[in-house]
């Protein structure tokens, strides 16, 4: 939870600074989002990487957990799907970028922020950007406070796959304490395919 409140802050900080101009022209007259993405993306490969249990992780792999990670996505997407039909604004494949963040706000924001402005302008992609920025925070932060009600109604995995890409880190220990200890191989597992899907989903969908 401390984790995404820092999100919020820096977020807000940094539309602050835009806003009103206070950054140095060299960072507003020379594209460095790319650069940072690029920096972010080999952050995420060393997380991974470096994982102590990703080997454990991948010997135990049972062909039966793909389907909860599968589900998670598919769901998502449809979701994202149905929501398009409500909201005007956005088309199909621009709300599927979105959800296609499963609550990986930082990296699926600058994605979409740097793939859409070619097609809609620095602005309006910034917008969009803003959007799976607090859409996917928003699902991290429902997963940590409303995990017990999501056991309490819809069964054990429903943490888990409302946890995104987020299962194998922030969310685990709310996982671990309301779903059970003896799924804390499968939200890791879930966690780490979800969280690999997040950049070929959003720029796929990007794409179209």
């Amino acid at each position: 939870m401390k984790g995404s409140l820092l999100i919020v802050f820096f977020f807000i900080l940094g539309a602050l600074l835009g806003r009103y101009d206070l950054l140095p022209d060299i960072v507003i007259e020379n594209d460095i989002t790319i650069y940072i993405l690029y920096v972010l993306m080999l952050l995420v490969g060393l997380s991974v990487g470096s994982d102590k249990r990703l080997i454990e992780v991948v010997k135990g792999i049972h062909p039966r957990l793909l389907l909860i990670p599968m589900a998670t996505i598919f769901g998502t997407l449809a979701a994202s799907a149905a929501i398009s039909l409500l909201i005007s604004r956005w088309s199909l494949f621009e709300c599927m970028a979105v959800g296609s963040g499963f609550a990986y706000y930082s990296l699926s924001s600058i994605l979409i922020t740097e793939l859409k402005s070619p097609s809609l302008g620095a602005q309006v992609a910034a917008e969009l950007g803003t959007i799976a920025l607090v859409a996917n925070l928003f699902r991290e932060i429902m997963t940590l406070l409303f995990a017990p009600l999501f056991v309490k109604y819809f069964g054990r995995l429903a943490p888990i796959s409302a946890g995104g890409a987020t299962t194998m880190d922030t969310t685990l220990p709310i996982i671990t304490k309301y779903s059970g200890k003896d799924l804390v191989f499968v939200s890791i597992l879930h966690g780490i395919i979800v969280d690999f899907t997040v950049p070929f989903f959003v720029s796929f969908f990007c794409s179209l």
